[in-house]
């Protein structure tokens, strides 16, 4: 990376003949306006400074970039488009206090500025300190309510099956070689040959519709990529050569898309993977494109099938009556996931994150998957009530809502027994590990279960006999309570209240796409998703501001029959 300096002068003074025009021009002030006016010290420069460097060219303030960022997100713009802004739009030259001749800055600045950020771990600072303004302001306050849910986010790469990522992995690395060594890959390698079937990508011409056509076809790229990691295996090879990201995705491809032996004749054969026969990678580890190593296909239901990642947002919800009285609701935490990973695994993230920052909720709402009753409790021990539905009982008699499930039997712990709704005491207590969890397994006497009247209701296990897995007694109790809980009226009323988090991110698709990954790559992603957080709050602080309510839209249908009905 070029090496830039800053100098941190942060935003700079809003020009006279700027200040007029742009006044003239909107009389009620802009977003742009509004932000600048409010916002200015959020957009300093000063917590950019490790990421530049103090010699070299002096550079644009990062203060200022990132406040083009946040506008370009505000308004959902392309780079190009979001440096023309800077050019022609008086409001925004107002924002960034440029003079109304200034001719801005090329549209790849904000690129090199975003790989900065990236590099030097600054995906989330600007969101963090516009958080940690709000709170000083009193917008945001711990003890509140606050609801989470996540989406998926689809990548910014194609889709490709199975034998169209074999082949654009070759691909992408002889792209890659081609301009890091070209003359070592044409002494190693067969150019001429290889040109014929990687000059163009593999999912741009129509793969042959004869399955022994396709399976001839994996094999020549299966043959094609080991001859290539061969070739770079070996001693006159540099080793650099190794270290290019294309190479190494390559090598982790053929081995999730390859199996590799030797024949009678001691010949390497490369034949495709059967999932039944070879096994293949889980899904969390397999990859789905030679340009970005994070996306992951994942499914949620039978409808839903993607590849890329998931986006988590967290907001307040101040439940409160009178619009014009409350704080408007901000998003507190965004984080970007792969998309394999269960909702839950971020949650205590979320929660961590929330607490550091002294903004932790008093309730906190969750959409997203169910939390375990480890971190429930570990939640309560923070001071944080989780309103969220707990992991259904999936043994058979809770899923046919019939025979004697869990709750229907009454634990002494004191005593260390079991007692069954037909009254036989349990005749075993084994405390044990499971799946890296303490449990403990319960088993009741055959002699007791075999003449049992109910037993069909509660066993039909080839042994003869009831067994039961329990948590220890603090999970176990809370689980019960929380299940019996979720099942009243007074609960299902509270948490609707979490419904509303999904106009937030009806509100971040609208505006800032958030739902496509702009960028390739989890860090990449991760500093979109912050930033159109950011920008989802400054729409509301100004909303806020301007005390502009959002009501819901009617169509003219409905008020025509509200008119008629009064």
């Amino acid at each position: 990376m070029v090496r830039v300096s800053m100098r941190a002068a942060g935003l700079p003074e809003i020009p006279e003949r700027t200040a007029l025009v742009a006044a003239a021009a909107f009389p009620k002030g802009t977003l742009a306006m509004r932000v600048r006016e409010k916002l200015a010290e959020v957009f300093a420069d000063e917590p950019f400074a490790s990421a530049f460097g103090v010699r070299g060219a002096p550079g644009l303030s990062p203060g200022m970039l990132a406040l083009v960022t946040v506008l370009q997100f505000a308004e959902n713009l392309t780079d190009r488009q979001a440096a023309d802004m800077a050019v022609r739009a008086i409001d925004w030259k107002y924002a960034l206090g440029l003079e109304l001749a200034d001719p801005g800055f090329d549209f790849t600045v904000l690129a090199k500025f975003r790989a900065r950020l990236v590099e030097h771990g600054m995906e989330r600072l600007l969101f963090d300190r516009l958080v940690e303004h709000c709170r000083q302001e009193g917008l945001i306050t711990a003890g509140g309510k606050q609801r989470g849910d996540s989406t998926h986010v689809i990548s910014a790469v194609r889709d490709l099956n199975r034998l169209e990522l074999a082949g654009e992995s070759v691909r992408a690395a002889l792209e890659a070689l081609a301009v890091a060594a070209p003359a070592w890959l044409g002494q190693a390698m067969p150019v001429a040959e290889l040109e014929l079937r990687y000059a163009a990508r593999v999912d741009s011409w129509r793969l042959p519709s004869s399955k022994t056509k396709r399976d001839r076809l994996a094999e020549v790229y299966g043959q094609d990529a080991l001859a290539l990691l061969h070739a770079l295996q070996a001693p006159d090879a540099p080793v650099w050569l190794r270290e290019i990201e294309a190479v190494q995705l390559l090598r982790r491809i053929f081995l999730q898309t390859y199996y590799v032996h030797t024949d009678a004749r001691g010949r390497e054969v490369v034949r495709k993977r059967e999932a039944e026969v070879d096994g293949v990678p889980p899904g969390h580890l397999r990859l789905a494109s030679p340009y970005d190593r994070d996306a992951r296909w994942s499914a949620k239901g039978d409808e839903l099938f993607w590849c890329g990642y998931k986006v988590h947002l967290t907001e307040t919800c101040d439940d409160r009556a009178g619009a014009r009285t409350r704080a408007p609701n901000l998003i507190t935490d965004v984080a970007t996931t792969v998309a394999t990973e269960p909702d839950v695994t971020a949650t205590a993230g979320i929660q961590h994150r929330l607490t550091q920052r002294q903004i932790k909720p008093g309730e906190h709402y969750l959409d997203s998957g169910y939390p375990s009753a480890d971190l429930v409790i570990a939640a309560a021990g923070e001071g944080i009530a989780m309103i969220t539905p707990l992991l259904a009982d999936h043994s058979r008699q809770a899923r046919a809502a019939e025979g004697f499930d869990k709750s229907a039997f009454r634990v002494d712990w004191t005593a260390r027994q079991v007692r069954c709704p037909e009254g036989r005491t349990s005749a075993g207590w084994y405390p044990v590990r499971q799946h890296g969890h303490d449990a403990i397994v319960i088993e009741f006497a055959r002699a007791d279960c075999g003449p049992c009247p109910s037993r069909d209701k509660c066993t039909t296990a080839a042994r003869g006999n009831r067994m039961l897995t329990l948590r220890p007694r603090e999970l176990h109790e809370t689980v019960a309570a929380a299940r019996a809980e979720q099942k009243t009226d007074t609960w299902q009323a509270k948490y609707a209240l979490r419904a509303g988090v999904e106009g937030t991110i009806n509100q971040a698709l609208d505006l800032t796409d958030l739902r496509r990954a702009r960028y390739r790559g989890l860090p990449r992603t991760s500093l979109q998703h912050a930033y159109s957080a950011t920008a989802i709050n400054v729409i509301r602080l100004d909303a806020h501001w301007t005390e502009q309510t959002r009501s819901p839209r009617t169509s003219r249908l409905t008020r025509l029959a509200h008119q008629l009905a009064a």
